[in-house]
């Protein structure tokens, strides 16, 4: 099932990179989430993606009205390795297990290759999604695009 503009997101809780659980419903009243979903850490794409969001992050997320989550099916204990070592401040969450369970909610989980696909959900402060892409395994998301979005909201 497709979450698609204008439903409400469905909420989640998730462990980050230190094991601390992140439910995206906290936000709710608070900050816009950008919900970043990619296949898998320490991949050469996502890296690259990943990075960009890192590097442009104070663009990005203005006067930290934004908050950006980024989710993989990846242990947590991968992603802390991956966070340290390029040095990402902000949460990795891990959909390990029920293994892509909230990526399979948002209509992102590639059941082939068991991973999700690059999907990226832009959701206001009420939690409803107002901005949406997927791409392509292959292809990288343009921060361009999700500039664009927030500027909307």
């Amino acid at each position: 099932m497709a979450v698609n503009v204008g439903d409400v997101a469905p909420d989640f809780e998730l462990k980050d990179q230190h094991g601390t659980p992140v439910k995206l419903s906290d936000f709710r009243g608070r900050k816009n989430v950008v919900l970043v979903f990619y296949p898998l850490a320490f991949s050469g794409v996502c890296t690259g993606e990943l990075c960009a969001i890192r590097d442009e992050l104070p663009t990005l997320v203005g006067d930290d009205a934004t908050q950006v989550l980024a989710v993989s099916v990846d242990s947590v204990f991968a992603l802390r390795a991956w966070a340290d070592q390029e040095g990402y401040r902000f949460p990795l969450l891990s959909d390990f297990w029920p293994h892509g369970g909230v990526a399979r909610k948002y209509g992102v989980f590639n059941e082939e290759k068991g991973l999700a696909t690059r999907g990226t959900f832009i959701i206001d402060t009420e939690g409803v999604v107002r901005w949406k892409v997927e791409n392509d395994l292959p292809d990288a998301r343009d921060l361009d695009e999700y500039r664009k979005a927030l500027a909307n909201l």
